[in-house]
């Protein structure tokens, strides 16, 4: 049996997705390969989504225990089952929409685990999809450390989002985006939390001072920190898991209730045959060019599958949109991945654009940078909250190349340096620019203003 498409997609995660629906509306007959009972990858079914509605619960019960500070008297307790509940809502409403926006642009949804075949096509379950081209969007997956495997109480991200128990002490390996949210949201909850990573710093691939800052508003919230930490071992032990590691030298072990590991993500690429259909691979990701074209021509990869910088779900819909134009003729540039958003929703939160003053300087770029304390700000302090917004640019009023972030609600705040360093803007620009008050995007303002030789709120 053969079916005839213009574009096949292997996928239904944000790239996948997004890559089947600028198609449609683009005029070509779609269909769109899933393996899971739903649509929306990991992004929708076990990442992004449900991860911000744990962190919102997370957030929400942070804000009733410390509400004597804004003169309220009330304390709360988390409700996992409810907790739980609100998640998988959230997650069940927007992949509702989503099938519905699937069927409303008339893509075809073929169930079943997929193998890239010549031509190009696709072969599904031994249904053939011939296709003038081919979209590898099969995402990613978390990676363990050597010799661990899963267990009621050692876990990922994937057995995180539903346990059945709120843990009262736990240890989470790994301080990237993913380490730093379950260890904030942890805590929130009342565990106990000690949070290990292998490099020198937390948030290692951010701006040094959004590590220092992280790590200072962690200490506060009484996560225990360990940079340069060397795990060696990782075991059940009855009802806890026992953890080993070293800590500048000396050794130590902690008994737990979970062991959270977040080291990375892994592509997702075994079954699909693509090295037997000519498709190359680098480390396991799916080589591409700037196209996003891999080794064989008419077949695309997009998201967490593809060997590009960034494992983002933004990343991810810019990607597949990129890829269903230039499928269409249309001329795209290349994707300048530096400047693209990074976002973190731990409390507080991280968010980032452009270069970080380390890698400005790599490049041979002559910077100069500015701190500004969210304090400086009326609406951070009604807030209750602090952190700081750093602007990286060229010296003598040349343009930002980098905006660095930590604080309330800076993955809101993020999208105005993004307008910032792509259109290379230069700080007196940004500083003749009224940001109203009180409002938290003042300490953007703020931050050009001095940069700008004229600060306001700051010395």
């Amino acid at each position: 049996m053969s079916d005839g498409y213009d574009v096949v997609v292997i996928g239904a995660g944000t790239g996948g997705y997004s890559a089947a629906l600028r198609s449609a509306q683009l005029g070509k007959r779609v269909a769109l390969v899933e393996r899971d009972e739903r649509l929306g990858g990991t992004c929708l079914l076990r990442g992004c989504i449900p991860t911000k509605a744990l962190l919102r619960s997370a957030e929400v019960l942070d804000t009733v225990n410390r509400a004597a500070e804004w003169g309220i008297t009330a304390s709360g307790e988390p409700d996992w089952i409810s907790i739980v509940a609100f998640e998988n809502r959230m997650v069940d409403k927007l992949v509702t929409g989503l099938t519905a926006l699937v069927k409303h642009r008339g893509i075809d949804v073929v169930r079943g685990d997929a193998r890239l075949a010549q031509g190009p096509a696709v072969e599904v379950d031994g249904r053939r999809l011939s296709a003038a081209d081919v979209v590898i969007a099969t995402g990613s997956a978390p990676k363990l450390l050597p010799g661990l495997t899963i267990t009621g109480r050692i876990i990922a991200s994937d057995q995180a989002l539903w346990l059945p128990f709120i843990p009262a002490s736990a240890v989470v390996i790994g301080a990237g985006a993913v380490g730093l949210e379950f260890a904030s949201l942890y805590r929130s909850f009342g565990a106990e939390v000690t949070l290990l990573e292998a490099l020198p710093r937390l948030a290692p691939l951010e701006d040094e001072d959004v590590s220092k800052e992280i790590t200072r508003a962690f200490h506060k919230r009484g996560i225990t920190t360990v940079a340069g930490a060397n795990v060696s071992r990782v075991e059940p032990a009855g009802e806890l898991v026992d953890v080993a590691y070293e800590d500048a030298g000396q050794p130590k072990t902690l008994s737990v209730e979970v062991c959270l590991v977040a080291v990375g993500r892994g592509p997702v690429t075994d079954g699909l045959g693509l090295e037997g259909a000519g498709v190359e691979l680098d480390r396991g990701f799916v080589k591409v060019d700037g196209q996003l074209q891999t080794t064989v021509p008419h077949v695309w990869a997009v998201g967490d599958v593809a060997a590009t910088p960034l494992q983002l779900a933004h990343v991810a819909f810019t990607e597949g949109m990129a890829v269903a134009e230039r499928i269409a003729g249309a001329a795209v540039p290349e994707i300048d991945y530096a400047n693209l958003p990074r976002v973190t929703y731990c409390t507080p939160e991280i968010a980032s654009v452009g270069l970080t003053e380390a890698q400005a300087v790599e490049r041979g770029h002559d910077v100069a940078s500015e701190r500004f304390d969210f304090k400086g700000v009326g609406k951070a302090n009604i807030l209750g909250e602090g952190g700081i917004v750093k602007v990286v640019t060229e010296v003598n009023g040349g343009p930002v190349l980098g905006v660095h972030m930590v604080g309330p609600h800076v993955t809101d705040l993020i999208s105005e340096a993004m307008l910032i360093t792509n259109w290379e803007a230069v700080p007196a620009e940004v500083a003749a620019l009224i940001h109203p008050h009180p409002t938290l995007s003042e300490a953007m303002g703020e931050a050009h203003l001095a940069l700008a030789g004229k600060p306001l709120h700051s010395a």
